[in-house]
């Protein structure tokens, strides 16, 4: 159990438990499965049979000791390990069905076109870096010996750095880095990826012959992407991208469209893309683009092929689910919003990550970039995108696949309260009372969360 409870906490869970409704007040605690900020709520329900209109069951709040607990939901791993945990395998079958099929996906899109590329932003300046190569680790920025920047600074590194070295994503020269263009580059990030699509769709038609109009009579382009934060606090984005009949997955996509010309088209049309950030007249002249370094692999169904460099649907749908319960902070950043620049001062932040929020800071109180909203992003270093999102007719939703695990449990409820044969539906009236554990409460949670996971009691 946590040892970082109050004194007296296990005293009153200790004198709760003699209390007649202990029982109900402990499934309430269990059923969370470990969700370390749930929501209280107060209220009553009613369980109607939908045939009669009669009223077969009822209950409030006070049954589960004053206040029905719910468990927050949230997607970050850094906030709830529970719940993110649950965010995660959501995300792993809603990418997979749409490589292998299933959740109402056909199985035939394991034959369709599909790839797994990865954009990467473009350098802002030198940063040091982790290098590899046949087996071994490399000095970081080798130069010849003297060679400095503009500023002063030794424009090189011969260091071979660890993976925990704390210097690893600092800039060289933190005068010669360009930090507006950097927190330019993740406000317009999201652009890019729309700008990107909208590009390869036009490349796709130019190599099958055809226009944009008569493309999409034929075909439709699906992707599911993340966005991952690298150590120098800036995002790149893996995505799956695959081609389909103009009914997506449910039509078979043209004979011409194969794995090796949507390879062909992501890498031509990534150099292409480009935006031009606003206040030119402030920060300079920013064009904005995707970095060179672009990977992009074929996608199997099962197992995996080094030679052609591919890559498993289980992967690929691994890969992505983990990054989408990720935020800033895996680049060192906070997972919170900052609401006044005096904060700024007690951030755990390392010195890049915390110039990358000044600058945010700095660029969103001048009028030119007030529609970007870079302060109240300020947290996210600039990127106010989404971390997951995927097109329309990709695959199954994130809202299906609850819905699908809410009908599991009111099927188990029906069951246990002998009416599985009887068509029901729940009217409930709840108001919001709060969040969070009271010190008893926290102690039984954090049983619970050593002890198994959401369905382990």
């Amino acid at each position: 159990m946590s040892r970082n409870l109050i004194p007296g906490s296990a005293a009153a869970l200790v004198a709760r438990a003699s209390e007649p409704e202990f029982a109900a007040w402990r499934r309430n605690i269990v059923r969370l499965g470990g969700c370390t900020n749930p929501i209280h709520l107060v209220g009553t329900a009613t369980v109607y049979d939908t045939t009669s209109g009669a009223a077969v069951l009822s209950y409030g709040s006070h049954v589960y000791g004053d206040r029905l607990l719910t468990a927050c939901g949230n997607r970050r791993a850094t906030v709830c390990p529970a719940c993110s945990a649950l965010y995660r395998a959501d995300t792993y079958q809603l990418v997979r069905a749409g490589l292998v099929g299933g959740k109402n996906v056909t199985e035939a899109v394991s034959g369709y076109p599909r790839v797994f590329a990865t954009l990467t932003a473009p350098g802002f300046g030198p940063v040091h870096t982790r290098r590899e190569g046949d087996g071994r680790v490399r000095a970081c920025r080798p130069r010849r010996s003297g060679e400095c920047c503009p500023h002063g600074r030794s424009a090189g590194c011969r260091a071979r750095h660890s993976t925990d070295d704390p210097r690893l994503g600092e800039p060289l020269c933190p005068r010669c880095y360009d930090y507006a263009g950097a927190v330019l580059w993740h406000a317009f990030a999201g652009r890019l990826w729309h700008r990107f699509g909208l590009e390869l769709r036009r490349e796709i038609a130019r190599q099958g012959g055809l226009s944009r109009a008569e493309f999409a009579e034929i075909a439709r382009l699906s992707y599911a992407k993340v966005a991952e934060y690298q150590r120098r606090g800036l995002v790149h984005f893996h995505g799956v991208i695959r081609l389909d009949g103009p009914d997506g997955p449910d039509s078979s996509p043209p004979g011409w469209a194969t794995v090796a010309l949507l390879m062909d088209a992501v890498r031509s049309v990534v150099g292409r893309v480009r935006l031009t950030a606003p206040g030119a007249n402030i920060v300079g002249p920013r064009e904005l683009r995707f970095g060179t370094q672009v990977d992009v692999r074929p996608v199997i169904s099962y197992g995996r092929n080094a030679r052609e460099q591919s890559a498993s649907a289980a992967a690929v749908a691994g890969y992505i689910a983990k990054y989408a319960t990720k935020g800033a902070e895996s680049a060192g950043a906070v997972d919170s919003r900052i609401y006044h620049a005096r904060d700024m001062v007690m951030l755990p932040v390392r010195a890049h990550v915390l110039r990358m929020i000044g600058t945010c800071w700095w660029l969103g109180s001048l009028p030119e970039f007030e529609s970007l909203g870079l302060r109240r992003w300020a947290h996210m270093l600039g990127y106010g995108g989404h971390f997951s999102t995927k097109s329309r007719r990709y695959s199954t939703t994130l809202t299906a696949l609850r819905e699908a695990r809410a009908e599991h449990r009111a099927e188990q409820q029906r069951v246990s309260l002998g009416l599985a044969d009887v068509p029901t539906v729940t009217v409930g009236h709840w108001r919001y009372a709060g969040r969070g554990y009271s010190p008893e409460e926290a102690l039984l949670a954090a049983s619970v969360g050593e002890g198994g996971g959401r369905y382990g009691a």
